[in-house]
């Protein structure tokens, strides 16, 4: 077997078999193409061929041309999975003992309760004339905050996901789990001035279309409008750090334990697999602890 030949059939075992998101399987697929270029580059073709030193080599490599750490950490686990692959076909485990440095902790930008309130106070603004637009993206901001979603999970929503009763919604997370999550009263609003109002002059007549939230054309609402929506409502406020829509997901669980949440209640929220990944943001919590005593606490 080729080493092209065992990249294709591992992505697919991915995407398939696994259920990894688009999103992973092409990181992943990126970092397989720039292993494969390497073998070739050093008259490597046969998987059978790949063995640790190479694949050393292929991270020092990418190391040397700058890559970060956490790039370098994500192709060394996208390699030991193709060589995982690759040995339950008949090859061998040649990536076992393959390192994965540390990854770079950066703190997550999150935002202060103000801020939250004066974005999502202009975006009722302008949805109070009753734009159908307007009236999305108020219900799109609303529900990324209140319940933390993911862009995708927030786009993959159908009408049918919806609880108006419980306030909640159900969404298909990473690896196509499944959780059920709360939303509050503000976001209710937003959303059932969306259904009656807005989404009914989006829609397309001919058509009827599952999804909640819908683009201008009446097909479901895409990423990367979502994107271009929450970019532009952040990238005006002072402050460093990234301005898309993981920004909202960030300030949500931050806000959450500030309040005083439950860290495995957080963690549910979120979907993460592991608490450890939760965990992040109450370092963000000690971190605005820790500000507001150096401003606040004479002997600070």
């Amino acid at each position: 077997m080729q080493i092209a030949e065992a990249v294709d059939g591992y992505l697919d075992h991915l995407e398939r078999e696994r259920g990894y998101s688009a999103n992973t399987v092409r990181g992943y697929r990126g970092d397989l193409r720039s292993l494969t270029e390497h073998c070739d580059g050093a008259g490597l073709e046969d998987a059978t061929a790949l063995d640790i030193d190479v694949l050393r080599d292929w991270l020092y490599a990418s190391s040397e041309a700058g890559m970060g750490k956490s790039t370098i950490a994500r192709r060394s686990a996208a390699a030991r999975g193709l060589s995982r692959w690759i040995a339950a076909h008949g090859g061998a485990d040649v990536a076992g003992r393959l390192r994965t440095p540390k990854r770079d902790r950066h703190l997550p930008r999150v935002l202060s309760r103000q801020v939250m309130d004066g974005v999502l106070g202009s975006l009722a603004a302008a949805a109070g004339e009753g734009d159908p637009v307007a009236l999305r993206d108020l219900a799109v901001v609303e529900l990324l905050y209140a319940s933390a979603l993911r862009v995708s999970e927030l786009v993959g929503l159908d009408v049918d996901d919806v609880d108006l009763e419980r306030l909640t919604v159900r969404v298909t997370g990473k690896g196509s789990k499944e959780r059920v999550v709360p939303f509050g009263r503000p976001a209710l609003d937003a959303v059932l001035d969306w259904m009656r109002v807005g989404r009914p002059q989006l829609a397309d007549a001919e058509r009827a279309h599952p999804a909640l939230f819908l683009g201008a054309r009446g097909g479901r609402l895409g990423q990367r409008r979502v994107h271009e929506l929450v970019t532009a409502l952040l990238e005006e406020i002072p402050g460093s750090g990234p301005h898309g829509p993981h920004t909202l997901r960030h300030t949500a669980a931050t806000h959450l334990l500030d309040g005083g949440a439950d860290l495995r209640a957080v963690q549910e929220l979120l979907g993460h697999a592991s608490l450890g990944t939760t965990q992040i943001y109450t370092h963000v919590s000690l971190e605005r602890l820790a500000e507001a005593y150096r401003g606040a606490h004479p002997r600070a």
